[in-house]
């Protein structure tokens, strides 16, 4: 039987507008413990999201035992008491700034319950050093019928502070507009160039308010995997390994929050094998009642690219709901479409599935492009040259997706039903 959890959701909400309010307001605070603490902490789902949450955190003291620390309570973190729980961190060393060595730690917080509030912080304990204590909420239980909310961001590719300074305001802006939210779907181009390690601490360390509290989940673009190499970009993210497996090219993975099967792929290589995954991904999820995709490659975007067209035979086979996408620096939503056909005027809720819809969400960081030529499968196309996002919003048997600009306007909305 499916669980109710709909006050459960609400209460949690509630909660998450104050929360995200005392964290927004003490954004200089929650960095790490210091400048020789644990530094570009990233939170991501890589088992089930209501049972875990998986870090990926970088450390100058590479030689040191790295260890992730979970309680029911912020003193629990700090006081031995029962309800902390202690997880190791595998370790391998790489190059950081300044051509320093810096230790690259993992660990995964298992075991945890299903919607519950968890205090959590990273570091070496022999030496007692630790990241500032932040709180996450594990997803609700397998099968579970509720609103699930989550945001969708690309394209914050910076190289300097003041370029994070923009990702990190969209963000904020984005928990404010949906505080209901339970992780980041980012598609891609996550910076500039991922040899650059003083990028991905700004990436991370400045929108530290938001990603310390929701996972966010990477989909490869052509700035994180460059040359068939993704070896730094992957190494800053605990992810599934369900899906294509290659050691230095970006993942594909999939994952389920409540009612929504979550697939995420790498329009940079291997798209055939991809491909036959996705089908198999696909044919195993038919009992969940949403299907996304997130890619970062238009398929349908500010313009196509052609290289997809198998997996869009996939996406149609089975149905997929909705397509996240990236890369264009412009915001387009299609038509709904099936075989590369308008099946729909858009301007009513897509229902029964009878089309897919692509969307992208101009970009969360300082580069925009030139809008494209309108196509015919262009329903809502533009180039506002503002930061933007999107909030996805599934409630039973209704989708919504809504856009807006850094400034809080809304720019779009649409509805699909099943």
């Amino acid at each position: 039987m499916a669980v109710k959890w709909n006050s459960i959701a609400l209460w949690a909400g509630v909660g998450a507008v104050i929360l995200v309010a005392v964290l927004l307001s003490t954004l200089q605070n929650l960095g790490s413990s210091g400048k020789n603490g644990p530094y570009s902490i990233g939170m991501t789902f890589r088992g089930e999201a209501s049972t875990s949450r998986a870090f990926t955190w970088r450390y100058d003291q590479g030689e040191a035992d790295g260890v992730l620390q979970v309680a029911l309570s912020r003193d629990g973190l700090v006081k031995d008491q029962a309800d902390k729980l202690s997880f190791t961190a595998s370790r391998e060393i790489r190059t950081g700034e300044k051509g320093k060595t810096e230790g690259v730690y993992q660990a995964e917080a298992s075991g945890l319950s299903p919607t519950t509030g968890y205090w959590y912080r990273v570091g070496d304990a022999a030496a007692d050093v630790w990241s500032e204590p932040a709180s996450f909420t594990t997803g609700p239980e397998a099968g579970a019928d509720g609103e699930v909310s989550f945001l969708h961001v690309t394209d914050s590719q910076g190289e300097t502070e003041a370029d994070f300074r923009l990702w990190s305001r969209t963000l904020e802006q984005a928990v404010r507009q949906f505080p209901q939210a339970a992780f980041i779907m980012h598609t891609g181009d996550l910076t500039e160039n991922p040899e650059d390690p003083a990028a991905w601490r700004h990436f991370f360390d400045l929108a530290r308010p938001v990603l310390s509290r929701l996972p966010l989940m990477p989909t490869t673009g052509n700035h994180d995997e460059v040359d068939n190499d993704a070896l730094e970009y992957r190494s800053r993210f605990f992810l599934p390994d369900n899906g294509i497996t290659s050691k230095d090219k970006g993942p594909s993975y999939s994952f389920d929050y409540g009612p929504v099967h979550m697939v995420v792929l790498n329009t940079e290589s291997d798209l055939n094998k991809q491909r036959d995954w996705l089908k198999k991904d696909l044919a195993a999820s038919a009992d969940k009642p949403w299907r996304i995709v997130a890619i970062h490659r238009g398929a349908y975007g500010g313009n196509r690219y052609d290289k997809l067209e198998d997996w869009v035979k996939v996406f149609d086979e089975y149905q997929v709901d909705l397509v996240l996408q990236g890369h264009n620096h412009e915001y387009s939503r299609s038509y709904p479409l099936r075989g590369g056909k308008v099946v729909g005027n858009g301007d009513d809720p897509v229902r029964e599935r009878t089309g897919t819809v692509y969307v992208t969400p101009n970009t969360a960081g300082p580069k925009f492009n030139d809008k494209k030529e309108d196509l015919f499968y262009h329903k809502v196309h533009f180039q506002n040259k503002k930061q933007m996002f999107g909030g996805v919003t599934v409630a039973g048997k209704t989708l919504t997706y809504e856009a807006y600009d850094v400034d809080g306007r809304l720019l779009d909305r649409f509805v699909l039903e099943h």
